[in-house]
C-alpha cells in the first residue's frame, strides 16, 4: 500500500489544562495515484491529520507508512499546498516556484521545471509578474506549482480553495482536475465543502469529531470531469450530510457551552 495511517491518534492540553483527544485510532489506507479527500466539521482533526501525513505535527501514538517507509518528520516526498499560498513577496512568480529547487538542480534546470508547472496550471503568461500583482486564485496556482516542481510522491493540500469565492474556486477545480489527470500524483485533500470532494476525490473520508474519528469511507467511481453526473452523486451528497448533521450540531453544542462559561 502507498501510505498506511494505523491507529493514529493525537491529544493536547487544552485551554483548562485538561487533556483532548483531537484524533482517535484513525486507520487509513491510500492508493498510489489516488486522489483522496477528507471531509468534516471543524474540530475533527483533519488538517491535524494531514500536519501529522506532513511530519509537522507528531502524533501522540499510532504509526503512518509512506511507500514502505515511516513517517518521522518532514521529507521532499511529500508536497504541501496549504489555505493561503504564503509566497515571498519579493520574488517573482517564476522566482517561488525556482526557490525549493536552488539546492537540487542548475537554474537552468530549476527554470525549465519551473515553467512547465506554471503552463501545467495555466500561469505561462505571469512568470515575471510579482505575487501582489496576481488575484488569490492566481497565487494558489503558483502555490501549486511550486509544490509540484519538488516532484512530491504525495500532495497533501489543506483547504487550498478555502479563502476564495465561488466562481474562482470552480475554475480552480479544472486547474486541479488537469493536474491529477496529468501527473497522476497522490492527492490528499483537506476540505469542508461536499461539493468540492465529490467533484474531485476518488474517495471521501468522511469524519466526526469530539473525538476525531472516521466515520464513513465513501468510494465514487464516476468518470472525469463530473459536472454531467450531479444526478447520480445526489444520493451520495445526501448520505455524507446525513452523517455529518449530529456532528456539526455537536460543535454548535459545544460551542455554546464555551461561550455561556466565560
Amino acid at each position: 500500500m502507498f501510505l498506511t495511517i494505523n491507529e493514529v491518534s493525537k491529544q493536547f492540553n487544552n485551554r483548562e489544562n485538561n487533556i483532548e483527544t483531537v484524533l482517535n485510532d484513525v486507520n487509513l489506507q491510500v492508493k498510489e495515484g489516488e486522489f483522496v479527500s477528507i471531509l468534516g466539521p471543524s474540530g475533527c482533526g483533519k488538517s491535524t491529520l494531514l500536519s501529522i501525513v506532513a511530519g509537522l505535527t507528531k502524533q501522540t501514538s499510532g504509526e503512518l507508512i509512506l511507500q514502505g517507509k515511516k513517517i518521522n518528520g518532514p521529507g521532499k516526498e511529500r508536497g504541501m499546498v496549504f489555505q493561503q499560498a504564503a509566497l515571498f513577496p519579493w520574488l517573482t512568480v517564476e522566482e517561488n516556484v525556482m526557490f525549493p529547487l536552488r539546492k537540487e538542480m542548475s537554474k537552468k534546470e530549476a527554470k525549465e521545471k519551473a515553467h512547465k508547472y506554471l503552463s501545467l496550471v495555466q500561469l505561462s503568461p505571469y512568470t515575471k509578474h510579482s505575487p501582489h500583482e496576481l488575484s488569490g486564485g492566481m497565487q494558489q496556482r503558483v502555490s501549486i506549482a511550486r509544490a509540484l516542481a519538488m516532484d512530491p510522491a504525495l500532495l497533501l493540500m489543506d483547504e487550498p480553495f478555502g479563502a476564495l469565492d465561488e466562481q474562482t474556486r470552480s475554475r480552480l477545480h479544472e486547474v486541479l482536475e488537469k493536474v491529477f489527470l496529468e501527473t497522476k500524483k497522490t492527492i490528499l485533500f483537506v476540505t469542508h465543502s461536499i461539493h468540492e470532494a465529490l467533484k474531485l476525490s476518488d474517495r471521501i473520508v468522511v469524519m466526526g469529531t469530539q473525538p476525531g474519528r472516521i466515520l464513513d469511507i465513501i468510494e465514487l467511481d464516476f468518470p472525469r470531469p463530473r459536472e454531467q453526473a450531479r444526478e447520480e452523486l445526489l444520493p451520495y451528497e445526501e448520505r455524507i450530510q446525513q452523517l455529518l448533521k449530529s456532528e456539526i450540531d455537536k460543535v454548535i453544542e459545544k460551542e455554546q457551552q464555551y461561550e455561556n462559561s466565560h
